[in-house]
This record gives C-alpha cells, sequence and structure tokens, in this order.
C-alpha cells in the first residue's frame, strides 16, 4: 500500500491510502471497515467502480481511496461475487474525509458514515477518536488504563471528536461499560505516535464467544511529517 501526501492549509500530512504517492486532485477521500460481525469478506463499490484490490474481512479495512464528489452509491458485494450485501447513496464533498462502517449483522446490516477530521495535532501530541459499532453492546467509555477517559457514553453508532494525547507512548487502552470500572475489552501496548491520527472503534456481539465477542481495533488515519 502507498502513502497519499496531502498539503493543505500550510500543513503536509500523510494519509494511509491504496495509491502511489500523489498530489491530490479536488476529490474525496474514503475509507471502509467491515464491523459486521459474522460477515464474510467483501468487496467495496462506489457506483460501478471497485475500490478494494483485496477483499475486506470482518474487522479490517481499506486505506483512504480517492472519490469523485457528489452522490454516490456505496455498495457492498460478498468477495468474489455481484451477491448485493447492502447498497445506500451518500454525497461525497470535495477535499472531505470519510470512514464508512458496515455494520450489525449479516441479516440486518446497516452504514455508519463518518466525516473524519484530520487536522494536525499540536506538538509532541497524536489525536484518537473512539466509536461504537457494536449494535447490542451496552454505552461504553474509552479510557486509557489508569489514566484519563477520552471518550465516555457512547452507544451504538456513537462517536467521539479526535481527542488530544501525548504522543510517542505506548498505552493500554481500555473499553468499559459506561460509567463503571468494567472493562469489556482491552487493547494492549498500543504505540501512539506523535503527530498521528488514530480511531480505535468497538465491533461484535456482547453475548457472543466466537469470533463474533467483542473486540476492539485501532485504525491509523493519518501522520503528519
Amino acid at each position: 500500500m502507498g502513502i497519499v501526501c496531502l498539503i493543505a492549509v500550510l500543513l503536509t500530512s500523510c494519509l494511509k491510502d491504496n495509491n502511489d504517492d500523489v498530489t491530490l486532485p479536488p476529490a474525496a477521500l474514503v475509507s471502509v471497515i467491515n464491523a459486521s460481525p459474522g460477515a464474510q469478506p467483501v468487496d467495496f463499490y462506489l457506483d460501478q467502480n471497485k475500490a478494494n484490490t483485496y477483499s475486506i474481512a470482518y474487522g479490517q479495512d481499506i486505506d483512504y481511496i480517492r472519490a469523485y464528489t457528489g452522490k454516490r452509491t456505496a455498495t457492498f458485494y460478498a468477495a468474489g461475487t455481484q451477491q448485493k450485501i447492502k447498497a445506500d447513496t451518500t454525497t461525497l464533498q470535495a477535499d472531505k474525509f470519510y470512514t464508512l462502517y458496515l455494520t450489525n449483522i449479516p441479516s440486518n446490516p446497516e452504514f455508519v458514515l463518518l466525516r473524519d477530521s484530520i487536522t494536525r495535532p499540536a506538538a509532541g501530541m497524536a489525536a484518537i477518536r473512539f466509536v461504537n459499532v457494536s449494535p447490542d453492546a451496552p454505552a461504553v467509555d474509552l479510557a486509557i488504563k489508569q489514566g484519563n477517559v477520552l471518550a465516555a457514553n457512547k452507544g451504538y453508532k456513537g462517536y467521539s471528536p479526535f481527542i488530544s494525547v501525548q504522543g510517542n507512548n505506548t498505552y493500554t487502552l481500555e473499553i468499559r461499560q459506561a460509567g463503571t470500572a468494567t472493562v469489556l475489552v482491552t487493547l494492549a501496548d498500543v504505540k501512539i505516535t506523535s503527530s498521528s491520527v488514530y480511531t480505535v472503534w468497538l465491533q461484535g456481539l456482547s453475548a457472543a464467544t466466537d469470533a463474533t465477542k467483542l473486540s476492539a481495533h485501532i485504525q491509523t488515519n493519518a501522520y503528519y511529517y
């Protein structure tokens, strides 16, 4: 995978992207995450254009792709087929960043589309956002173990802004039942680099004990240099 370099408002960043290093034309950037518990691997299309090179398994993402702006039809298919899983229309704006999640169980798939605020953290800092795409988990908090709560009381489809944290550190992140010390999922030894932007998301089913049980993942949205 390549890195796309973006120059905007006198700030230079590198965003994870599936293309070679180029100067971005006027376009939107879209990242895609398969967070549907029990879903088979999928392909993602914008209108008639396939966006992924490799199928997107449950819990995996594709890095930002450049997309034409305006009204677009976003579609997930079972990988390697034309078996449609979910389709919907969305309007993409120039020079805006988005993350699209495929969520909920395969029999009732849903979309969660978020605008991503990709801005440069302060010197020595990084930024973390939290997204809850578990369809049946209770409301949750994201916290640093023995440290600050970064996002509080987020139910299904809830999300936080990007929160500043000290960069160049290793953290253990805990997703807790909201307002309690009950830890539902732990992300241990997460290396957070200064001048980088991350998203942590919660997926899975609270009652499951198999591969669809609650789990958390972290995505690197961007880094600045």
